[in-house]
């Protein structure tokens, strides 16, 4: 697990959480007494990662200021800036010499979620094995996204299915999935990983568990009152 790397996107302006994220970048909004990302940095420091990626743009020094190297977490932290947020798959493919070769976790950092990391290198080796350039983990469609995203059939992610899911924010991707992004281009993500589930080579599986998008004041509100009242 040691080799696996991780990257946390923490690049996005946080329009909808204006005028919060004005003056403060939205990974580091608190919830239940700490920020959004240190949950994150936690997980992955109890699932076994050391070496984390973390790119940003709107008010990065901030972030780069608050969680330093990563130590307190037993962490490596680097860090990737960009002038300008570069989308989630620009942002990717501008970091992958420094994700290395071989799979990579990604996490959105505006989401909060109890899924298990350390699963992420078993998840890697069945990607190796069955030829799969992406691996989403699929939740529960909220009221906002009521429509999902993709279906499964079985392990397999698809476009159109009868029972459609929202995709979490949370994959596992090899390096080739980004391999047409120029560096420091825009790019989204969800073209990709709609042409990989047409060529059957995206996985994915649904999380039952926790999991927030914490795009709006009410959800910020609301996940800190539940996180307070319950310890975390």
């Amino acid at each position: 697990m040691a080799a696996m790397r991780a990257m946390i996107l923490a690049a996005g302006r946080g329009e909808r959480m204006r005028p919060l994220t004005d003056t403060c970048p939205k990974p580091l909004l608190a919830v239940g007494g700490k920020a959004l990302i240190a949950w994150h940095l936690e997980a992955l420091s109890r699932a076994g990662f050391r070496d984390i990626l973390i790119n940003h743009a709107h008010l990065g020094a901030q972030i780069e200021a608050a969680l330093g190297d990563g130590s307190r977490w037993g962490l490596r932290i680097g860090y990737s800036p960009e002038a300008q947020a570069l989308e989630t798959a620009g942002g990717i493919a501008n970091a992958l010499e420094r994700l290395g070769s071989e799979a990579f976790l990604v996490v959105n950092g505006d989401v909060f979620c109890d899924v298990d990391f350390a699963r992420a290198a078993a998840i890697a080796e069945k990607m190796r094995a069955a030829d799969l350039l992406a691996w989403c983990v699929l939740v529960a469609n909220p009221e906002h996204h009521a429509r999902g995203d993709f279906g499964l059939d079985g392990e397999r992610l698809v476009a159109d299915a009868p029972q459609r899911f929202t995709f979490s924010g949370i994959g596992i991707y090899r390096p080739e999935l980004f391999a047409q992004i120029v560096p420091g281009a825009r790019a989204p993500l969800a073209p990709l990983l709609y042409a990989a589930a047409a060529a059957r080579q995206a996985g994915g599986e649904f999380h039952a568990g926790r999991w927030t998008d914490v795009g709006t004041h009410e959800r910020l509100a609301r996940l800190d009152a539940q996180l307070q009242a319950n310890g975390g």
